[in-house]
């Protein structure tokens, strides 16, 4: 007779189970199932029947996967099953990426995704979607793997204003950037590394050319402002000229070298890009190192916010996905987002932005001195002990554009380097 009512209530907590699809089966896909596993029981504290994987949708089979029987080939079994309610997005890339999530958005079914390519692109059109089907369409893990900023941004941060954001948004070239710090290793033996650990990808331009952290950044501003910018808006510099001359320079300043994805809001407009910058050491970026993250967000009323963490991962990226399952099924209460893509001009060009620079000039030119310098760009600190053959310099605020004049007019010299500086 036990046994019998123990059945039912397991027949019965079945039924309201949320029933999620997966897919894509690769890292975070199969870390969507492992963190449903070894969860369970935090998960059940918010769905009491909890989750359970119906579908996963994959080209390859899985034999000997304990999930080798839940897997499809064809999305309109997952689309056309009422008992699914949330699907899971982790095949990254565009296509099909956005057909698959539209079609499961129109039949009704909220989606959640790591797939920041796809937020960055179609972000607006999928949310306008969800919003028609009265369902969800949640992302937290396509900005810093399992780092809690978005939710943070979209709950608790909801009634404040998102004034900046300056962000270490990407554990390669992070990694890359300690290593050259730490060790004075080169930049290329640095990648190399990280590419043996597998933090870098065999072909590692998303990383080092700044394309993934442009991604986020332009996700966390549609966030602050409900405007999605267009990729071609956003400037975006490589990190592939940073040399260990730069990280040494940047250690005798009390500085670190990072790439810094950075969101301003400016007069109704917003300031938008990525690149390498020299990070004083009194900002806690600077001292974040290795694959870690780190997100910093300066509000009206709050003021500094510092999010730290593993930014990517199989587990901290499907441990967010799994959070953003839980809210949609609980259809938890978050400011709702309604993004349109940003009008022309709302993003402020790059050359209207003003920083602080380093500059190393090659001994010999003409303008290495530093009274010359300071003709051209006003009050510059000479570095002290500079490599010879080399003068380094530390600039005040100057506009980009007129930087970018004095540089191609040659009014400064050989110019070898020229990086901006984070306060």
């Amino acid at each position: 007779m036990r046994l019998a009512a123990a059945f039912g209530k397991i027949k019965e907590g079945y039924m309201y189970m949320t029933n999620i699809a997966i897919l894509g089966f690769g890292v975070v896909g199969s870390g969507i199932a492992a963190v449903i596993e070894k969860n369970a029981l935090p998960i059940q504290r918010m769905l009491p029947d909890g989750i359970n994987v119906k579908y996963i949708l994959d080209k390859r089979d899985f034999p000997g996967s304990p999930l080798a029987d839940r897997v499809v080939r064809d999305i309109s079994v997952i689309t056309g099953d009422p008992d699914v309610s949330v699907i899971c997005e982790a095949m990254g890339g565009v296509h099909p990426a956005f057909e698959f999530t539209m079609a499961a958005l129109n039949a009704g079914k909220s989606v959640v995704t790591s797939n920041k390519e796809l937020v960055a692109s179609f972000g607006d059109e999928l949310m306008s979607a969800a919003d028609k089907n009265g369902v969800k369409y949640l992302f937290e893990a396509s900005v810093g793997g399992g780092i809690p900023e978005i939710r943070s941004m979209r709950t608790s941060l909801a009634s404040d204003s998102i004034l900046k954001i300056d962000g270490i948004m990407n554990g390669t070239t992070n990694y890359i950037l300690t290593r050259m710090k730490n060790d004075g290793v080169s930049f290329d033996a640095a990648l190399a590394e990280a590419q043996s650990l597998g933090y870098a990808e065999s072909n590692p331009t998303a990383d080092v050319d700044g394309i993934d952290a442009q991604r986020k950044i332009i996700i966390l501003a549609a966030v602050a402002t409900d405007r999605l910018a267009a990729d071609s808006s956003v400037y975006t510099e490589t990190m592939t000229k940073i040399s260990a001359l730069d990280a040494d320079a940047a250690s005798r300043c009390g500085m670190a070298v990072k790439l810094i994805a950075s969101y301003a809001a400016l007069d109704g407009k917003m300031s938008l890009f990525v690149c390498p910058r020299f990070v004083k050491g009194s900002n806690m970026l600077s001292h974040i190192d290795d694959v870690f993250n780190g997100i910093m967000l300066s509000t009206e009323m709050t003021g500094d916010v510092m999010f730290y963490g593993r930014g990517a991962g199989s587990y901290p990226t499907a441990a967010a996905m799994v959070s953003d399952v839980v809210a949609a099924a609980k259809n938890s209460a978050e400011l709702p987002m309604k993004w349109k893509k940003a009008e022309d001009g709302f993003v402020i060009p790059f050359e209207e932005n003003s920083f602080s620079y380093y500059i190393r000039i090659k001994a010999d030119s003409p303008a290495v001195t530093g009274e010359s310098v300071r003709l051209v760009v006003g009050d510059a600190e000479t570095l002290a002990s500079s490599p010879v053959g080399y003068a380094e310099f530390i600039t005040p605020k100057i506009k980009e554009k007129d930087m970018r004049a004095a540089v191609s007019g040659g009014s400064l010299g050989e110019v070898e380097s020229l990086i901006r500086v984070l306060d």
